[in-house]
């Protein structure tokens, strides 16, 4: 302590020493002591950067508030999941806009074209309801009982249409002796000329293989008439005449109707179906199917109570305002080919204005971009649509309708009907898509094109395209070749892609083919061919078309022979190779929940009832109830070799 002391004090005493001597060269005592007292300031810390302070008004707070990160910053701090996950989201939603924008933008198009041509043409018609009903209430209609109604007058008299086949020749006939007399060639000369020039094919004969098929002068079209057609005059409405003999046959089949119609009547009289084991009915339009289906069968059949009970229905309780959807291809054949059908067997001028009236609310499905018609259509509102499900119709809907509207229009002298159908045909004719004249089976509203490509068939979807083809040119007087090459040109296409051989009997069938492969399954619905390959024979066609159609029709009869109950199930596979013990025809098993929604199948009890020649199953040929209802026992034929096994 004792040296530390002294070297603070000796220390003290030296800086004492040194401030109260006087500096060299008489310096002021005050200087020195400033310099003493006050040493100089350490050098500012070096910084790496330099501060600078913006004013940004005078209300600057120095708030951090208003300060925000842009949105680049913002996506460079998500982890790189979150940022794939938002490309992923925002590539979808783009995607889903894109095809609604364009299934919009279709339906969009076609809804305007539909108003705008519903401005253009828009159908008079009674009792039709406009989707935007007026303010103001329609006038009351007039009484239209047809027995009030005044009959149409005639204008001129009905020519005689030849029926039968054309006279096949190596050449063509003189123009003057087509039809056997030099009286009738003159009045042939006195007729309007037709303004279409010599070579037109539609005047020509129509040679097909080195025969000769003649045009015949049957039904005319609108087309070829004047340009405001007149309406041909009603026939005088006929009577039945005396009955002719019966015979087993004819009287079995008047009594099955019979039976049927009596049960139709007592439990579904008016209605669209009859539910015989329920004893009730089902409604599928609400217009009667059933009833007016019947109309020309029972007018055919001599039923004449039957046939007049029916068309009181028909006269005093069948309308069509009615704010209900219609199938167009189903109500046009079963009500519209009903109605046509009654009026050329009875003259009744009732079921002319009725199928014209009818008609008139089929139209507004006609209303599409492409011409090919909706597939439902609203008779009150006028109102069409696609099915719910989809914007497809099937091939066979939209041109199986089209002898109906031909016909009504040549009745009726309004060239419309014809005019809408006639488009269908022509689109169709010139599609791409088609594979040696066989067509797939579905069919853009919007677009006019053919969808589910290279699927070909004659059953279901498909099969009465074909079959118009043939009877168009029929009714056409055979003057439109284009559908008679249309038809030859399918038949060549099923003989090279879609007829084949069973095992072992060698049976004829007409299988289907999907993108190129084969498949040995024939619907029933194909069994229309035979009849129509035939029809075409008997109009001029090929011998050949016959022999294929005899082929198929023992292919028709083998679906119902083979079979334990004798009747031919909706669709057979065919075996293609020879096998022991197998059929040429069988089923495929059916799934149990499919078997579960129909009625229950009844025990099948052994009943060898009377021998009925001509059924074409043998001397041992036999009835056998399957079923025993309020409507008395359901029968199916059954050929009885020997055994009296019963079988399921």
């Amino acid at each position: 302590m004792a040296a530390c002391e002294g070297r603070r004090s000796g220390a003290l005493g030296s800086s004492q020493s040194d401030f109260l001597t006087p500096p060299v060269g008489g310096a002021p005592w005050a200087v020195a002591t400033t310099v003493v007292m006050y040493p100089p300031p350490p050098p500012p810390p070096h910084r790496d950067f330099i501060s600078v302070t913006l004013s940004f008004g005078e209300n600057y707070d120095n708030s951090k508030s208003w300060r925000r990160r842009s949105c680049w910053r913002k996506w460079k701090q998500l982890s790189r999941l979150q940022r794939n996950m938002i490309l992923f989201l925002l590539a979808f939603l783009l995607f889903c806009g894109l095809l609604f924008y364009i299934n919009l933008a279709d339906h969009w198009k076609a809804l305007a074209f539909r108003l705008e041509e519903e401005q253009k043409m828009r159908p008079e018609i009674a009792g039709l309801k406009p989707a935007n009903p007026p303010v103001l209430p329609a006038p009351q209609k007039a009484d239209t009982d047809p027995e009030n109604l005044p009959e149409i007058s005639s204008q001129k008299t009905q020519r005689h249409i030849q029926r039968g086949p054309p006279h096949l020749q190596i050449r063509p006939p003189s123009q003057d002796l087509k039809d056997g007399t030099q009286e009738e060639a003159t009045k042939r000369q006195e007729a309007p000329v037709d303004p279409r020039p010599e070579g037109d094919p539609q005047r020509t004969v129509i040679s097909w293989r080195g025969a000769v098929i003649e045009p015949e002068q049957g039904t005319e079209l609108p087309s070829r008439r004047a340009e405001v057609p007149t309406k041909p005059p009603l026939p005088p409405a006929r009577t039945q005449g005396t009955p002719v003999h019966l015979n087993y046959r004819q009287k079995g089949v008047i009594d099955v109707f019979l039976h049927a119609w009596k049960g139709y009547r007592k439990f579904a009289w008016g209605h669209d179906e009859l539910k015989p084991v329920s004893r009730s009915f089902s409604e599928w339009f609400g217009l009667g199917l059933t009833l007016i289906d019947a109309l020309d069968t029972m007018w055919i059949l001599g039923l004449r109570k039957e046939f007049e009970e029916a068309r009181k229905w028909v006269s005093k309780k069948l309308h069509f305002e009615k704010d209900v959807d219609v199938n167009l291809f189903e109500s046009t054949i079963r009500i519209l080919g009903g109605l046509l059908s009654a009026y050329h067997l009875s003259g009744d001028s009732l079921f002319l204005r009725k199928a014209e009236d009818f008609g008139n609310r089929l139209m507004p499905a006609f209303r599409t971009p492409s011409k090919i018609p909706y597939s439902d259509v609203n008779i009150g509102t006028g109102v069409a649509h696609p099915p719910r499900w989809t914007s497809d119709s099937t091939v066979a809907e939209v041109t199986s309708i089209q002898l109906e509207f031909r016909e009504l229009s040549r009745l009726t002298g309004d060239k419309k009907f014809q005019e809408a159908v006639e488009k269908v045909t022509q689109h169709i004719h010139g599609l791409s898509g088609k594979k040696d004249g066989l067509v797939p089976m579905f069919i853009n509203t919007h677009s006019g094109l053919f969808t589910h490509l290279g699927v070909f068939t004659l059953g279901a979807r498909a099969d009465s395209y074909y079959e118009y083809l043939l009877k168009q040119w029929i009714q056409g007087g055979k003057q439109e070749t284009q559908l008679l090459e249309d038809y030859v040109e399918a038949i060549e296409g099923v003989r090279t892609h879609l007829l084949r051989h069973s095992e072992p009997s060698k049976l004829t069938f007409v299988g289907e083919l999907a993108h190129g492969r084969f498949s040995a399954k024939m619907d029933h619905l194909v069994c229309f061919l035979p009849g129509t390959l035939a029809l075409g024979v008997y109009h001029g066609l090929p011998a050949s078309h016959m022999e294929l159609a005899q082929e198929l029709m023992e292919t028709c009869y083998q679906m119902n022979r083979q079979m334990e109950t004798g009747l031919s199930p909706e669709i057979v596979h065919f075996n293609l190779y020879p096998q022991p013990g197998r059929r040429d025809v069988e089923v495929k098993a059916q799934p149990a929940a499919a078997r579960d929604r129909g009625e229950p199948v009844l025990p099948v009890p052994r009943h060898r009832g009377p021998q009925i020649p001509g059924l074409g199953l043998g001397d041992s040929a036999e009835l056998q109830p399957i079923h025993t209802g309020p409507l008395g026992w359901l029968f199916f034929h059954q050929q009885c070799p020997g055994s009296s096994e019963a079988r399921a």
